[in-house]
């Protein structure tokens, strides 16, 4: 596992200055990329136009539409395994990675090997004042066993069962046998429902010398309010609770009964509950209606082949 290839795959939409950032870190990189790709979530402030002029080396995929994160990472993923690799490393477009915070992620994949990689190895997310980010610290997974937890502990790490895309590198074997996020979620809840579904039965850690900055605009937690994107929120959840292959059992019970406290804690606390209480019935009566959609079919003809691209190795 000396001579990994990887590919970096960065979402975004309307955050032209700060993918520059991302970008410029992702190329400071102590650890050579194989490629990086950008998937442009049809931004209207040109960030294409940016990234062909500033980043050249850097394959940008333009879509027709916005996709969201979760139908972003989708199609990023898909052009990834398109091509021979090892791993694929996916982050936000307000990722800003320290420099070893590739080589840190790939010493503990090689160090946790027990005979196959693990299947993800997530980042030690931080707020730009140095402070774990609330929305991105993994748990450790519940249950592990000893042998987990001491060949996570002899990597650097520990063992868990999720992680968000902020910053997390995913073995690519596993996801082309596994699949791609579901782009239908379109946002919020599609990096649980993913990893969970890849960390099923496999080994995954996280690796707190691997440093990214996340740069949001408020240091907050899964509590804040989220305004008309509960909707999102309660859908996405019905069908991670009913439909997804990653949670068994216990963990929908126990991971529900959570979730419906926390929701009642957010609408409590909201200044507009009228809001949010519209988007717990219209998620609630959609999630269970129907199921997300396969992802073949919602980015199937969604990447515009007309515009200027970059390619890089």
């Amino acid at each position: 596992m000396q001579n990994e290839e990887v590919v970096a795959v960065v979402v975004t939409w309307n955050r032209r200055e700060l993918l520059a950032e991302a970008l410029r870190a992702v190329q400071a990189q102590t650890a050579p990329l194989r490629r990086t790709i950008v998937v442009d979530n049809a931004s209207t402030d040109d960030t294409l136009d940016m990234v062909a002029r500033d980043f050249p080396e850097v394959e940008a995929i333009p879509v027709a539409r916005n996709l969201g994160g979760a139908g972003g990472f989708a199609v990023g993923l898909d052009s990834a395994l398109a091509e021979p690799c090892d791993a694929v490393w996916l982050m936000d477009d307000d990722t800003i990675p320290e420099p070893t915070a590739l080589a840190e992620l790939l010493r503990s994949r090689r160090a946790a090997h027990r005979g196959r990689p693990p299947a993800m190895c997530a980042s030690r997310v931080s707020w730009i004042d140095g402070r774990d980010h609330p929305m991105n610290t993994p748990r450790t997974k519940p249950g592990a066993r000893h042998s987990e937890r001491a060949a996570a502990a002899a990597a650097g790490g520990i063992p868990i069962r999720s992680a968000s895309f902020v910053s997390v590198l995913v073995d690519a074997a596993l996801v082309r046998q596994r699949g791609l996020p579901l782009a239908d979620y379109f946002l919020w809840n599609d990096d649980f429902e993913f990893t969970t579904r890849l960390t099923k039965g496999r080994f995954a850690i996280y690796c707190p010398a691997s440093v990214v900055v996340h740069k949001t605009k408020t240091f907050g937690s899964t509590d804040a309010d989220p305004g008309e994107r509960f909707y999102f929120e309660v859908r996405n959840k019905v069908w991670l609770f009913t439909r997804s292959r990653g949670l068994n059992p216990l963990e929908k019970a126990a991971y529900g009964s959570s979730t419906l406290r926390r929701w009642a804690r957010t609408v409590s606390h909201s200044s507009n509950r009228s809001v949010l209480l519209r988007g717990l019935g219209r998620g609630l009566w959609d999630g269970i209606r129907r199921g997300p959609r396969p992802t073949a079919e919602v980015i199937a003809g969604v990447v515009v082949r007309d515009e200027q691209q970059g390619h890089g190795a």
